[in-house]
């Protein structure tokens, strides 16, 4: 049985001072219940913050938004994996569709950050997902499988075994929009056979895909009751901690 994994990409929101609010109210609404990961994603400047509040917690992990492939160096504006281990960081989201749209990050971009967080111990969480042009052009698959086949190029099995795989079709992103419970099934299990072919049966079963794209507290319940739906990559609805509650909960419904 794979865990629950569900977190909360808050994106560029969230003052410190909102940071410390907001993980007072997700607590007191959740408890610290370890039947599911959740991950917390704030932005880089309440990571330091964010770090100190989740130490006395056993659920909760810290993740981040994004870092570079690069160990150190001239590259103003970037933040090397080393930094992020030094706040006690745990996963970091990589391959997200605003960074390929928005900042034209390619698959081999996000392969080598793929490769530094590994090397640094750091747990990937790595966005795979098709447009609206690409899904109503049939090519959903075709893509899907270049995205994960140059993505996870020349990782080691423990490696791939080691991403959580988060399935966002780029059109359901902030849109409101979702894709049903089964167009997301059909999209996961697709993953699964990918990965499969990638590395082998056994370590597909124990890698965990979430879905993301509009999840909210209505549609939590349905979309990760999917067999091949192990949590859930939260945007905007992460941003209210008693709604990203809500989501957590019907996580460890659905797989309990």
């Amino acid at each position: 049985m794979r865990k629950a994994i569900v977190a909360a990409n808050w994106k560029m929101n969230m003052t410190i001072e909102e940071t410390v609010s907001y993980l007072k109210t997700y607590l007191a609404e959740s408890g610290d219940d370890t039947d599911v990961d959740v991950v917390i994603i704030p932005p880089f400047t309440a990571l330091s913050r964010a770090s100190e509040l989740i130490a006395e917690t056993y659920s909760i992990k810290l993740g981040a938004q994004n870092m570079d492939s690069h160990k150190s160096g001239a590259f103003t504006g970037e933040i090397s994996a080393t930094m992020l281990r030094e706040l006690f960081v745990r996963y970091v989201v990589l391959g997200h569709s605003e960074r390929r749209q928005l900042f034209g990050e390619t698959d081999g971009d996000i392969n080598a950050k793929l490769h530094t967080a590994h090397e640094a111990t750091l747990k990937p969480i790595f966005c795979v997902g098709e447009t609206l042009a690409e899904r109503d052009g049939g090519r959903v698959e075709a893509v899907l499988s270049r995205q994960l086949r140059e993505g996870l190029k020349n990782l080691g099995l423990k490696e791939i075994q080691d991403t959580t795989v988060a399935y966002e079709p780029v059109w359901a992103i902030g849109t409101g929009r979702t894709a049903t419970p089964e167009q997301a099934q059909e999209a996961h299990a697709f993953i699964r056979r990918e990965l499969a072919a990638i590395t082998e049966a056994p370590v597909a079963e124990r890698i965990r895909i979430q879905y993301g794209g509009s999840v909210k507290a209505a549609n939590a319940a349905a979309l990760m009751a999917q067999p091949d739906i192990d949590g859930a990559l939260v945007g905007g609805a992460s941003l209210d901690p008693r709604e990203f509650a809500e989501i957590t909960k019907a996580a460890k419904a659905a797989k309990n």
